[in-house]
């Protein structure tokens, strides 16, 4: 057994060879000439020193309030990691303390609690390489003069497996000193950044060594390296564009496929001048004309742009090389209207810009606000071709609708379109062209050019002159001002949805297709117009469509097509409405019968009638809900009985804007928006039995029901946040989702409708078999992540 004079001589051993280690350790620090090499080079001698496993050293960020990896021992990743000078982590609870952490186990929770409440260990890193951090011992590296913060030292795991002992935690003080001078001079000689790129390095997204590979690729193959760190490195334009807002001093903006054309800015500017010289005014705001750049420096020192505007105040504004052009092809044509990859060509009409200035300043307007000569002017191709262009630009960019606002007066005529339900500017059209607009749009679908004060219905079929194969219905409406409206739908022709990706819950889905494969029967889909009807409608049609079955159908318009069909228009004009083709069907060998709307009582008898008889029939109906299409239906006089044996369901459906995919935020919900949505949830509840009996227990169900399907293995519940990028125009939202509420025509239901029960009651019948409302499907659509619940409460309201 050793003498405790022995042991005083083991420890003295000890701590002289960590002295002299730690000396070594020091020396070579000095030695070094700059940052990357103490980083690199000395990050073993420091674990070594330690006897760590694993090293990370961070820096000081730009902004002053984060902290920056540069040393990740034992990491593959070559991305940066970036902390927030803050209690969450414990690199940066150090560095905002400016206090030394020596832990023994970073998962022991209690262990972090005696520091902070806020304290946490991100284990991110640990969950994605397998790795265990345990033992950590965490030293600020502090400035020993101004007291003023450069980074953190992190050392983590004692290769002895026990905690890191009181003499490696004074080295690691002395140690954090040197590196403190050594970084700081090293700093102080560094030079100032050299590429407009540089701050992506110091933003920590991306290290030094990635842009390094990023340069010398962009050098082999002869390209910009903004293509490389766009498409190789995946960069996002926005980050681009806060090192280019960095570097020139300007603000960044990004590219904006919504933006309203400066036709009054870009008269004289042709695309081929300021493509080459890389720059384009893009708006005339109250504090000056707005000049969208690539290189701002540049193009200021030349001093060009206030020669050609020398009146206005200029406001410079950066964006990358890809935006530039994006925004040039949304103002002269000749691209996709966006920044991604488009795909799809069409003939070459010229740009925008050019198609405007060919027209010349139009013929003057006489006292009532029309064209001389209308017809004349609407007959020129350069007008031909600007209304090609709108639409077509309308139906690259996914629009529904087509809106053409001519203004009184002088003002221009606004073109806006419909896009996954909301409006967006397009371009504005000088308000000399407006009369001619409209008439050649009139001339197109064969309406009355000389009636301009009662409104016209028509359809244009482009195919005749453009290369589309589309229809478009049209509505000419008289406005204030002695100026005419018109709203295009746009009518692509297309394939129905596939039923299993409709949007269907997994219970709304197998109780529609076992309904829809019924013999004989009523089945309704009801909502707002543009809620979706049609094309659920097909989607059931294409799922039953077989070739021993007989399907009818009555539309207006015909605006899905499929094989196997047989599809009618109706044509109020000639005396084809709704009714009479119904009645026609029935003498034509049906199996089954879609009708476009039920709107009045002898459409609706002839369809009960059909149903009674053999028949499935389909059609929609303008109601708020599957219980108050049926009060509707009995309103308009149906006999109960007869509706009660007819009816299968009845499906309400509405559309709510779907999350972006590529940006939507993340994040764990808290009690607060878990409760909120319960409580929203349960709301609809109330009148049935199960909650009347025990609503506590109801909600109790009802949460430990949605943990199971929507939690993750610690029962927590994320939820999804809009954001904005470049592929949703900076919204949050791209495309849209089905809501639905789906009425099965049960016993109980039926029984119900034979009593005239109210509303309420039917509700209450049919939530107590399983219905999920329209609130109820978008709230659980929230809790998969598909949309948000300002959506669904946007669009289901009572």
């Amino acid at each position: 057994m050793a003498s405790p004079a022995q042991g005083n001589m083991n420890d003295m051993g000890l701590r002289l060879e960590f002295t002299k280690n730690l000396n070594h350790v020091t020396n070579k620090i000095h030695a070094t000439s700059n940052i990357d090499e103490i980083m690199l080079d000395v990050s073993k001698d420091i674990c070594s020193l330690f006897n760590a496993d694993r090293l990370t050293i961070y820096v000081v960020g730009e902004d002053k309030a984060s902290l920056i990896s540069k040393v990740k021992t034992g990491l593959n990743s070559f991305k940066d990691l970036k902390l927030p000078i803050a209690e969450q982590s414990i690199a940066g609870y150090a560095a905002f303390h400016k206090k030394m952490l020596n832990l023994k186990d970073v998962y022991d929770e209690h262990e972090l609690a005696a520091y902070s409440s806020t304290l946490r260990f991100l284990q991110d890193v640990d969950r994605r390489t397998g790795y265990r951090t345990k033992q950590m011992l965490v030293a600020p590296i502090v400035d020993v003069e101004g007291g003023d913060l450069i980074g953190v030292m992190q050392v983590i795991n004692n290769k002895a497996g026990i905690p890191f002992p009181s003499m490696v935690e004074e080295g690691a003080r002395e140690l954090a000193q040197t590196l403190a001078v050594a970084l700081k001079q090293r700093q102080q000689q560094a030079s100032t950044v050299k590429t407009k790129y540089d701050y992506l390095v110091a933003d920590a997204v991306m290290s030094a060594a990635e842009f390094e590979l990023a340069t010398r690729t962009a050098r082999r193959k002869g390209i910009d390296v903004e293509e490389v760190l766009l498409n190789e490195f995946q960069v996002k334009p926005e980050a681009l564009g806060k090192a280019l807002s960095s570097f020139f001093g300007v603000p960044y903006e990004p590219y904006k496929p919504d933006r309203i054309k400066p036709s009054e800015l870009l008269r004289n500017l042709k695309r081929e001048y300021v493509e080459s010289s890389h720059w384009v005014p893009v708006d005339d705001t109250p504090e000056g004309v707005v000049i969208l750049t690539t290189d701002p420096e540049r193009i200021q020192a030349s001093r060009v742009v206030n020669n050609i505007f020398p009146k206005n105040r200029l406001i410079y504004k950066v964006c990358t090389q890809r935006e530039f052009k994006a925004t040039l092809d949304l103002f002269y044509g000749g691209g996709g209207g966006g920044v991604g990859d488009v795909t799809g060509s069409f003939e070459d009409m010229g740009s925008m810009d050019d198609l405007l200035t060919s027209l010349g300043s139009g013929e003057e307007e006489d006292a009532n606000g029309a064209s001389q000569d209308d017809v004349s002017a609407a007959a020129d191709n350069e007008l031909v071709k600007l209304v090609n262009k709108i639409i077509i630009d309308a139906y690259k960019m996914g629009a529904s609708d087509i809106h053409v606002e001519p203004q009184p007066g002088k003002a221009k005529t606004l073109i806006r379109l419909r896009k996954d339900g909301s409006l967006m500017n397009y371009i504005e059209v000088p308000s000399t062209f407006r009369n001619a607009l409209v008439t050649r749009l009139k001339i197109m679908c064969d309406l009355d050019i000389s009636e301009k004060r009662k409104p016209q219905d028509g359809k244009i079929k482009f195919k005749k002159y453009g290369p589309l194969d589309i229809e478009l219905r049209v509505a000419t409406i008289p406005s204030q001002g002695g100026v005419e409206d018109v709203v295009m739908r746009i009518l692509a022709s297309g394939e129905p949805i596939p039923l299993d990706q409709m949007g269907f819950s997994a219970r709304n889905l197998e109780l529609v297709k076992k309904t829809v494969s019924k013999p004989y029967g009523l089945f309704f889909v009801c909502g707002p117009t543009g809620s979706g009807k049609t094309t659920t409608l097909h989607s059931i049609l294409k799922h039953i469509n077989t070739p021993d079955t007989k399907i009818w159908t009555a539309e207006d318009p015909v605006e899905i097509t499929q094989k196997g069909l047989r599809q009618v228009q109706v044509n109020k004009k000639a005396g084809l409405d709704f009714a009479t083709v119904m009645r026609s069907f029935l003498r034509a060998d049906p199996d089954v019968i879609m009708v476009g709307e039920m709107r009045d009582k002898e459409t609706v008898s002839t369809g009960i009638e059909a149903s009674l008889t053999g028949h499935l029939v389909f059609a929609t109906l303008h109601t708020n809900s599957a219980p108050e299409s049926i009060i509707r239906l009995l309103d308009m006089g149906m006999d109960p009985f007869n509706f009660a044996d007819a009816l299968l369901g009845i499906l309400a459906q509405r559309l709510a804007k779907r999350l972006c995919k590529d940006c939507k935020k993340a994040h764990i919900a808290t009690q607060d928006e878990i409760k909120a949505l319960l409580t929203e949830y349960a709301a609809e509840l109330m009148n049935t039995e199960t909650w009347k009996k025990d609503p506590n227990a109801a909600y109790k169900a009802l949460y430990a029901e949605w943990v199971r399907l929507f939690g993750d293995d610690k029962g927590q519940i994320t939820l999804y946040e809009k954001v904005g990028c470049e592929k949703c125009s900076g919204t949050g939202y791209r495309g849209r989702v089905g809501l639905h509420e789906l009425l099965i025509g049960t016993d109980p239901v039926k029984k119900a409708i034979q009593e005239h029960a109210r509303v309420a009651e039917l509700f209450a019948i049919a939530l107590e078999e399983g219905m999920r409302t329209l609130k109820q499907d978008g709230i659980e659509k929230v809790l998969s992540g598909i949309t948000d619940i300002h959506q669904v409460r946007a669009v289901c309201i009572k």
